[in-house]
């Protein structure tokens, strides 16, 4: 009887090894995604350079450039799926989406949510003024209207330093917009003053539109960020997978050709 009681707890606990590792593997996407043949990356399209859709319909912009590389490795085809942005970790969550990535910055708050990648770019919160208003600097936004995106990182580190910006700005609040390109549209008719952004797209469309001249791009106390793919908690060997492509497209150099296409330099973390 007691040979028959130790054969059979160590069936009992081969069996629960056997169901945990099912559970694990189920929990991980990786193998899901690797059957399917497909990845789909939640995004905002109107985040240029990062993620856009251009004059012709068509999804452009540096983060699918590098999406497209990294799953190219893989044999896996990228399905870009714009989102609203606000809602981009229940997204994720609820598994409409298996990626966010899309100028996705690392900050405490998000990382209680996803599982995020190893950075492959930097970034920084900047104050947009137009030149025209004699707003030079942050502490000139007293009493002032401040732009920023509904569920953005700027506005995560608006609120979650107030002593920057919120404790000056009219109402302690900003105006939120969906996307950059309404708010830049209310900067420039002057329905705002100022507006929190993302350096990378303020350099770029003020760039790119020919419109750097009229505006002060202003330096900010906020945290420098970090750009990275943000998974679900449980996709570990989608976010490893990831992590391996980016580190051999940057040995290869493949990685500086994107780069250079879309900022002119290898924007890649030192």
């Amino acid at each position: 009887m007691k040979k028959f009681l130790t054969i059979f707890s160590l069936l009992l606990t081969t069996l629960f090894l056997v169901s945990c590792g099912k559970k694990e593997e189920k929990a991980d996407g990786w193998k899901k995604i690797e059957d399917k043949k497909e990845v789909v990356i939640g995004f905002d399209n109107t985040f240029v350079p990062m993620g856009f859709k251009d004059e012709s319909g068509n999804n452009v912009g540096f983060d699918i450039d590098l999406a497209n590389a990294v799953f190219k490795k893989y044999d896996i085809k990228v399905k870009m799926q714009p989102i609203d942005w606000s809602m981009k970790e229940t997204e994720l969550k609820n598994g409409s989406i298996d990626l966010i990535w899309n100028g996705y910055s690392i900050t405490p708050q998000r990382e209680k949510q996803v599982l995020f990648t190893k950075p492959y770019m930097a970034n920084k919160q900047v104050l947009v003024t137009k030149k025209s208003s004699n707003i030079t600097s942050v502490k000139d936004m007293k009493n002032k209207v401040l732009g920023a995106q509904d569920g953005s990182s700027g506005y995560d580190a608006f609120t979650g330093a107030p002593e920057v910006l919120q404790d000056i700005v009219k109402n302690n609040d900003a105006t939120l917009y969906e996307g950059f390109n309404e708010a830049l549209l209310d900067l420039k008719s002057g329905r705002i003053d100022g507006l929190l952004i993302d350096d990378v797209y303020a350099e770029y469309y003020l760039n790119k539109n020919n419109e750097i001249k009229d505006y002060n791009i202003i330096e900010t106390e906020y945290t420098p960020e970090n750009f990275a793919v943000g998974a679900r908690k449980d996709d570990k060997t989608l976010v490893e997978n990831i992590n391996k492509a980016v580190k051999e497209l940057h040995e290869l150099g493949d990685f500086q050709k994107i780069s250079d296409k879309w900022f002119g330099k290898d924007v890649y973390p030192k």
